[in-house]
């Protein structure tokens, strides 16, 4: 039907896989974005038209005809927006990520991550067991994968597509779910949904959504109840608990191996790719996943081993004798902590320092208490200033609330992020992490660079 695509937000991360798949399709794709990036630059190589203006003259004229062409755009553009106004005014179809990402599910069995945190790694990790399995699958993640570097997996021959589903904006009311993992329902985004009530019903909808003889695997604890007419199975890392868990872990040299204890059948030895302890539980749900599509045991055992993790997820970037740095994506406390918890295991006794970018000003303001609290598990915490993505600045919401509410004893300030490199020559640390879904990660490849020397 449609012989061109046309992104508003392109370099967005789940935008920027859509376009992939449209373009290996053989349609023209254009797009705009704010500002040139990583993302936006491989997407021109690819063959994609992107410009950084918010002006009509600028889309590509293939792009101008309302009965061939598809307008996509993330709910991070605002309403007022230029080009978005001139394709509403033409009477184009219109639709956010989430529509297309919920045609895909209708069309091919989704296997689907949803929850407050771990989506990117569990669903990478899915993707990956399955991709080099038997079985194959399509994908659309939320983070560009170490194993093929990039955030899109093409497999015409599969049934299968392997989905992040977000909860922002209620994005994922639009798929429909073969079979489903729910990670975590820890409150966010209450910017969009106002309680912690609103967000753990936007939950239970979501589980209304899993097709009829589909699955369910949740997180053993969750607040929220599922209302589903899917079979409903449980996972954790415990072995006292969940249908799904792990058994005989074991950590030290710097690998972690376990079992795992499923009623689709137990597979031993399975030996993480990357060894953090919290990749035993993200693992499990992507296991549960892959077997309940089919991955067999060997295929299993040989994905975990291979698995070599998501860009700013666990994303080390020096690891010698003397210095590591890691870069993290973690933009919600628990996110924090379970990163932070994480590190210490594999580095016991060792100087941690964070240096902590906030994202958006609600997020803060809900949450600052929480984020101080699970800062304080480091020994010096380093704050940025806020970054702002799609919000206005709110009175009195700053980094200082944070930096005010750390434990007594810990060590912190507040620096500007233009300094953020001179800051790391002359803070001493054996780990030193940067953490946030900010642009933070700008600095990475020169902090990389300096530690590598120290």
């Amino acid at each position: 039907m449609y012989s061109a695509v046309y992104f508003i937000g392109i370099g967005g991360i789940g935008m920027s896989a859509i376009a992939r798949y449209y373009l290996q399709r053989g349609l023209i794709v254009g797009g705009y974005d704010k500002t040139p990036s990583a993302l936006t630059r491989e997407l021109e190589h690819e063959g994609a038209l992107v410009h950084y203006e918010d002006d009509v003259n600028l889309i590509p004229q293939a792009c101008k005809d309302a009965s061939t062409t598809l307008v996509i755009y993330t709910p991070a553009i605002p309403a007022e927006h230029t080009e978005l106004q001139f394709f509403r005014a033409g009477g184009f179809d219109i639709q956010k990520r989430a529509q297309v990402l919920g045609t895909l599910t209708h069309d091919h069995k989704g296997l689907c991550v949803a929850g407050t945190h771990g989506k990117t790694t569990t669903s990478s990790m899915t993707a990956h067991l399955l991709y080099q399995s038997h079985v194959d699958c399509n994908a659309f993640l939320g983070g560009i994968t170490k194993n093929y570097g990039t955030n899109y997996i093409l497999a015409p021959k599969s049934d299968y597509v392997v989905i992040e589903a977000d909860e922002f904006d209620r994005s994922f009311h639009w798929l429909a779910p073969f079979a489903t993992v729910i990670t975590a329902t820890d409150p966010d985004h209450l910017d969009i949904y106002g309680t912690e009530e609103a967000y753990l019903e936007s939950f239970r909808h979501y589980t209304e959504l899993i097709r009829p003889n589909g699955f369910l695997v949740i997180h053993e604890g969750l607040k929220m109840q599922p209302n589903v007419p899917a079979g409903v199975t449980t996972y954790t890392y415990s072995r006292e608990r969940g249908d799904f868990h792990a058994d005989n872990v074991r950590i030290g040299n710097g690998q972690i191996v376990f079992d795992l204890v499923s009623p689709l059948g137990n597979i031993s030895d399975i030996s993480l790719g990357v060894p953090v302890s919290v990749n035993i539980e993200n693992g499990i749900a992507a296991m549960a996943l892959a077997q309940i599509a089919g991955v067999e045991a060997d295929e299993i055992r040989r994905g975990m081993a291979s698995f070599s993790g998501v860009e700013r997820r666990f994303d080390f970037r020096v690891k010698n004798e003397r210095k590591a740095y890691l870069s993290d994506y973690a933009h919600h406390p628990e996110e924090l902590r379970a990163c932070i918890e994480s590190i210490r295991e594999v580095y016991a006794g060792r100087r941690i320092v964070g240096i902590f970018q906030p994202h958006l000003y609600t997020r803060t303001r809900d949450f600052y208490r929480e984020f101080a609290d699970a800062l304080s598990l480091l020994d010096e915490v380093i704050l940025t200033e806020i970054y702002p993505a799609r919000e206005l600045p709110i009175p009195g919401v700053t980094s200082q609330l944070i930096l005010d509410n750390l434990r007594p004893g810990v060590k912190g300030r507040l620096i500007q992020k233009a300094d953020v490199v001179e800051v790391v020559r002359t803070t001493p640390f054996d780990v030193l992490m940067t953490l946030g879904a900010g642009d933070l990660e700008n600095y990475s490849a020169d902090i990389a660079a300096l530690v590598s020397t120290l």
